[in-house]
């Protein structure tokens, strides 16, 4: 599968399934360079995805940030700002106007963000991120810690210590440039999901991230505000890469939002 770059926005690219099928944004833990990067080991993970969609969906995966075949960006030009208005430009840039999202972890939260700046979103996915209350300040307080000596896995994806410091930069610009009530309010309407594995709690660098507990707790409460929820039981924060575990659900969730 050949990637392309949108010469906008710098970001790499790859589509998937039919040219008329519905379209589709998948982004971390997928990416377009997802073999070139992990090899053939996780191999599986990528078809596991891909197998159970592609027959409806245009699948959209990209490079961001700044991996893969992506043009290089400042990390701290790394905000929600910058991250949606790129992705809405490879969107375009893939043929997109309409779309749903889905993402996993930094990448669900971005989805939250996505859905406050445009009204392109047919429905949103975020796996492994609190739409409620997110743990955007732990996750920038252990990145500041961890900046100098990232963990080997992250390594695998980034492209030197220094890109680590771009979580830092994010995190803050959710923190100081958000109206998270404001914000949920208004997306009401949007067919939304929200997922994670039973035990998606995560300590960073000493640092607990609440991410499950926190989904169960406010599970009422996300009700309310139009979410569906879905756990996936006996798994982590790595129920991403078990795609048989909650894919089906997902692609139920798409199939009965879109019609």
């Amino acid at each position: 599968m050949s990637i392309d770059i949108d010469p906008i926005s710098g970001v790499a690219y790859t589509l998937h399934g039919p040219a008329d099928g519905e379209p589709l944004m998948v982004t971390m833990p997928l990416m377009a360079s997802f073999t070139a990067i992990f090899g053939d080991v996780l191999t599986p993970v990528l078809d596991g995805y891909l197998s159970r969609l592609t027959d409806r969906y245009r699948v959209l995966l990209v490079d961001y940030p700044s991996i893969g075949a992506s043009r290089d960006i400042p990390p701290e030009q790394l905000t929600a700002d910058r991250v949606c208005a790129d992705l809405l430009a490879v969107a375009t840039a893939a043929g997109f106007g309409r779309f749903s999202y889905w993402g996993y972890s930094w990448a669900g939260g971005v989805g939250l963000q996505l859905a406050t700046r445009t009204d392109r979103l047919k429905a949103l996915v975020i796996g492994g991120w609190p739409p409620i209350g997110g743990p955007y300040q732990a996750i920038a307080d252990a990145a500041e810690r961890k900046q100098h000596d990232p963990e080997p896995s992250s390594m695998i994806v980034l492209r030197s210590k220094a890109q680590y410091v771009q979580w830092i930069h994010y995190n803050r610009s959710v923190q100081h440039g958000w109206d998270e009530t404001a914000a949920l309010k208004a997306m009401r309407a949007l067919p939304k999901l929200v997922f994670h594995g039973e035990l998606g709690d995560l300590v960073e660098a000493g640092i607990p991230v609440p991410i499950a507990s926190l989904i169960r707790d406010k599970a009422s409460a996300l009700r309310e505000l139009g979410w569906e929820t879905l756990e996936v039981p006996g798994v982590g924060h790595e129920a991403c890469i078990r795609p048989e575990l909650f894919v089906p659900a997902v692609r139920a969730f798409l199939d009965r939002s879109l019609g």
